[in-house]
């Protein structure tokens, strides 16, 4: 046995995994980002609050702030807009005038409002951690790859991409230059039956990137596809795990990739929540598992929900399979209506990456930009970005 002592202070460094815990690095094998530099505020800092005020009346119009529904409470606070990813990126987009873009929610929703923003704006998130793991279950070398197996499998020809919201500008570029359009949960029908009608009726397909469970939601409860019609592409596995000619029978090929929140629900979730709240009615986001979705009173994106909620009867009692800041928010919000809200599982779920942006962190963002210090910018190269504004584009028209 060797052993080894010292009578000197080891001289320990962070680690690169201790700084992307720190939020003070971003991984460069996942979703992309640089060093994030400067010295956040305490979290304890009981000023946080009127510096953050202080802050964002100094830049004044200069600055626009977007707060994706599953942010938390403290920093929706100093949103000027709330909205889904795409919602916030067109509201982005809308507003010219203003020069700093902040966005509080995940990276790839900031490269979308870099990509439809002007030149002259500038894009910030504030803390470059915020990925998220289900664009970056995607990545573009994987995407190559499988498109491969496609031309080689005799049907790359018959296949066009569809690709959610929810993933990187590398993906949305794919897409873009592959002749395929971007989704939301409110309009993927849409865009699957925009795609379908590109081609043959008979032999026409589909690659759903990133999320196999809004794909396959979308194409057999929406659509009226079997679950036979759908293949689920594995990157991890040669030729994604299938044979030729399960590639060539499928209408739908779903990429291997899943929200880590909305994943978590399940059919014994459901089943628990029914026996404890006669009466419940339970509404799910279109990202959870099929017979999630099957044993539900009603899916619909996060929009959907919350209108659902708005237009709910009085005294009404529902379970929501959402993010558990969105859940809450509503909860409270609806309380003295003698709406009943509940998580739809026992378990308390947060997105632990969209959580990444606090009040720290935006505080840090605005007092830097308001002395002039440029911080965290996102910003998509112009070829990725133009494949990709195709792509979104291609939505944007979708009747």
């Amino acid at each position: 046995m060797r052993v080894v002592t010292t009578a000197q202070p080891l001289d320990v460094q962070p680690t690169p995994l201790a700084l992307l815990l720190l939020g003070r690095e971003a991984d460069p094998k996942s979703e992309r980002g640089v060093e994030c530099p400067g010295d956040l505020p305490a979290p304890s800092d009981p000023d946080l609050v009127e510096r953050a005020r202080a802050a964002k009346a100094k830049l004044g119009d200069k600055v626009f702030v977007l707060g994706h529904h599953y942010q938390r409470d403290e920093v929706i606070e100093f949103a000027d807009v709330t909205g889904d990813s795409f919602k916030l990126a067109r509201d982005a987009a809308a507003r010219p005038d203003a020069e700093y873009i902040v966005f509080c929610g995940v990276h790839f929703m900031a490269e979308s409002a870099d990509i439809l923003t002007g030149d002259e704006q500038q894009v910030i998130l504030p803390d470059l951690a915020a990925g998220c793991s289900m664009a970056d279950m995607a990545t573009a070398e994987q995407v190559a790859e499988c498109w491969d197996v496609l031309t080689e499998a005799g049907i790359a020809e018959q296949v066009v991409p569809v690709s959610y919201m929810n993933s990187s500008a590398d993906i949305k570029a794919f897409t873009g230059k592959h002749g395929g359009t971007i989704c939301t949960s409110s309009n993927a029908k849409r865009a699957l039956d925009w795609a379908f009608e590109q081609g043959d009726a008979a032999t026409s397909k589909v690659l759903f990137l990133p999320d196999q469970h809004l794909g396959r939601n979308t194409a057999v409860r929406d659509m009226g596809m079997s679950l036979d019609d759908c293949v689920v592409y594995n990157p991890h596995k040669p030729n994604g795990g299938l044979t030729v000619e399960q590639l060539r029978a499928a209408k739908m090929i779903l990429w291997r990739g899943h929200c880590s929140v909305h994943g978590r629900f399940s059919l014994d979730s459901v089943n628990d929540v029914r026996a404890r709240i006669p009466g419940v009615n339970v509404l799910v986001h279109p990202e959870c598992k099929h017979e999630v979705v099957a044993a539900a009173d009603q899916v619909g994106s996060t929009e959907y929900i919350i209108k659902a909620l708005e237009a709910a009867p009085r005294g009404s009692k529902w379970a929501i399979g959402t993010e558990l800041n969105l859940v809450r928010r509503l909860a409270n919000r609806f309380a003295a209506e003698d709406k009943e809200i509940v998580f739809l599982d026992k378990t308390v779920c947060f997105c632990s990456t969209m959580n990444r942006i606090d009040l720290p962190h935006l505080v840090w963002t605005l007092e830097s930009l308001a002395v002039g210090k440029l911080v965290n910018r996102i910003e998509v190269d112009h070829e990725t970005a133009s494949f990709a504004k195709l792509a979104l584009e291609r939505m944007l028209a979708l009747p």
